[in-house]
Parts: C-alpha cells; structure tokens; sequence
C-alpha cells in the first residue's frame, strides 16, 4: 500500500514521475485521504503549475477541516505568491535596463461583468496586495478607470499578468499619444468627397482631403463649461458669501479616428465655423443629442418649429451625416473614464488638450478627453502593442 512518506519523499528528491504515480496509486487506494489533494497541490507547485497548485491548496482551504494539512495549504498559496512576487520584481528590473522602458504610461482597466467580478476582485487583490472592498468599489461594469500610472515597463508586467488571469486591461504610453497628430477642424468644405480645413497643434491653417472609409472610429463627449457664481450660506460663521464654480451648459466634441495617417480630425461645437463651408441648415431632418451609456449615440426628433440657425441644430445635422456615412464604432463613454482621471492633476498637466473651447482657467476635463480619445486610437486593432 502507498505510503504518505513516499510521496514526500520522491517530492523531495525531484523524483516527479516517480511522485505522481504514487500519487496516482493512493487515490485509487484511499480517495478519502485529506493527503491526497495536499500533495497534488504540492506536486503542481514543484513542477511549476503555479496556478493549479494555488487553485488545489485553495480548494483544501475549503474543503478540508485537518488543521495540519489547512495549515502546509496556506504556507504552499505564500510560498507561491512570493514567488511571483520576485519574478515579477526581476522581470520589472530586467525591463529598467531599456531607456524606453521608463517611459511614463497608462494602465486601464476595462469594464468587467458581473459574473466575472468575484474572480476579478479576488485576482487584482492577489497581484496588487490590497484588501478586497477596496477592489471591489474599482472594478467598473461600464466605461473604462484608470488604474495604475507608473513606468511603462513595471505596468506591462503588471497587465500581462492581469490578463492571463482573465482580467481586460491594456496600457500605453503619454508619449504613444503625444505622436498622434490631432487637426481641429474649421469647417467641411465638401461632404461628397469629404475635405476639411483645419489647425495643427502649431495653429497653422490648412486643408486636408480624406475619404470615408479611412475613418475606423468616433469617440464623442461632453465638456462642462464652467462659470463662476457667489455662494450665499447663512451657517458659515466669517464669511457668507464666497465663490464657486458651477458648470453652465457642454461643450460637444468629435473626433474621426484615421489611423492610416496616424491623425485624429477633432471637431467642437464651440470652434466650428457653421456659417463656412457645407450649409446644415438645408438639411431636412431636425433633432437634438441625447448622449446614451453605451457605444451608438441616438438622437431624437425635435419639433421643426426649432430655429434651425441654431448651432445645436448644426451640430446634430453634422452627426447625422457621420452617422449616414461612418458605420464605425462610436465610443461614447467619455464622462465615466474622464471621473477616474480628473485627480491626476500633475498627470493631465503634461497632456497638452487640442480642444478649442474659450474658458477663463484651464481645466482638467479638456485634456481628460485627448486622453480618452488618444486611447481609444491605440486601443484599435491596427494601432495595438
């Protein structure tokens, strides 16, 4: 009859064929044995099956009452997570020997199912070392979170690592998204063969030719506009009145994705120049954004007794001939990612925003969508890692 000794020993002695036959023998010959699933476990950690050694001494946790073997469980899940503690260390080491690799980058985590949650939460705690409310409350069910900022080389190993456990996160570089060439578009200038003029980052006037079916995708937002008011509260002992900012009314912004030309055409309501170029006032239809959760923008109809000079009226004729033209993915989830970003001030500082909108201070939000947008271009088939 097989013998618990046995099997340890030729564990010990590296004897792994030898092991698992054993081990092969003493489940058929004692299935009830709380030893056996300890020394699978430890036969997949000898034989670098991390996962499955973890997966088997977690099964033992909660199947197993043996005090000695719940005990040598735990000590095998440490051991193991020391383990890939210090080759992810080494590996991040190795990578800082490339110049390029310190280049400041992006980690982003991507929305996660609810079925998928509990494995997600228990993984991302495993591999950051933090507690699982904390998680919990960052794992998103919708939109994008920025997750982790850092060296791109320790946030590459980090994210294959999230990914092999079955989490979707992707990362890039600030410098990946400064070399994307953004053009704010003026006005259309023909729609039939569509030509646009335009500024580059240098505010240089020019025009740019391009057809349809360059255009992979849209990503579309809305940017507060802020005004500032004075504040009234009859609690406050020193001071009634001070002032505070409220948002005042958005801006609409929209970007055509051409990553042939390695070029982002960003169009916003607030620089658009309506009255050059095409005139949306002749077309028919009228109707008014109404900015959706998900990936595809609808509109709704509006009474034609709308004044259509207005620029929402303008702005909602442009999108519906982009959405007659484009069948693109629209991504449309801006304001969700832009409130997991908006607190990496010093980050945002460094992001110059290519947006057009007249404000009396800087905010954050504007570079909080090249960001958005930026991503969204890498994030594309053709432009991946």
């Amino acid at each position: 009859m097989t013998d618990i000794h046995q099997i340890a020993t030729a564990l010990e002695s590296q004897d792994y064929k030898q092991a698992a036959q054993l081990i092969k023998q003493l489940q058929k010959e004692s299935p009830e044995n709380p030893w056996v699933q300890y020394y699978i476990g430890r036969y997949y950690e000898l034989t670098n099956n991390p996962d499955k050694a973890q997966t088997t001494y977690k099964q033992i946790l909660r199947d197993i009452t043996n005090p000695k073997i719940v005990s040598q469980a735990r000590q095998g899940i440490q051991r193991i997570e020391t383990a890939q503690q210090n080759l992810r260390q080494q590996a991040i080491e190795t990578a800082k020997n490339d110049p390029s690799s310190l280049e400041p980058g992006l980690l982003i985590l991507e929305p996660v199912s609810p079925e998928d949650k509990p494995a997600a939460v228990q993984n991302i705690s495993r591999i950051f070392k933090i507690d699982a409310y904390t998680t919990r409350m960052q794992i998103q069910s919708r939109g994008w979170r920025l997750y982790k900022t850092g060296p791109i080389a320790e946030l590459r190993i980090y994210g294959q690592e999230l990914l092999n456990a079955g989490i979707p996160v992707f990362w890039a570089t600030l410098a990946d998204i400064k070399n994307i060439q953004i053009f704010r578009v003026q006005h259309f200038q023909s729609l039939s063969s569509p030509a646009v003029v335009c500024k580059d980052n240098l505010d240089r006037l020019g025009s740019i030719e391009f057809n349809w079916s360059e255009v992979s995708q849209r990503v579309e937002g809305l940017l507060p506009m802020f005004m500032e008011i004075m504040d009234y509260s009859p609690n406050r002992r020193n001071e009634q009145f001070r002032h505070k900012e409220i948002t005042q009314d958005y801006a609409q912004i929209c970007d055509l994705h051409i990553p042939s030309r390695n070029s982002i055409l960003r169009i916003c309501d607030q620089s658009y120049e309506f009255k050059q170029g095409v005139d949306f006032t002749q077309s028919s239809a009228t109707s008014v954004a109404s900015p959706q959760s998900n990936n595809k923008t609808s509109r709704v109809k509006k009474s034609p007794q709308m004044p259509q000079s207005t620029t929402r009226i303008n702005w909602n004729h442009l999108l519906e001939i982009f959405d007659q033209q484009l069948d693109v993915t629209v991504w449309s989830e801006f304001t969700p990612f832009a409130e997991t970003v908006l607190d990496y001030t010093h980050m945002l500082s460094k992001i110059e925003s290519h947006v057009d909108v007249e404000r009396k201070s800087e905010t954050p939000w504007d570079s909080a969508f090249q960001l958005y947008s930026g991503l969204a271009f890498l994030r594309h088939p053709g432009n991946r890692e």
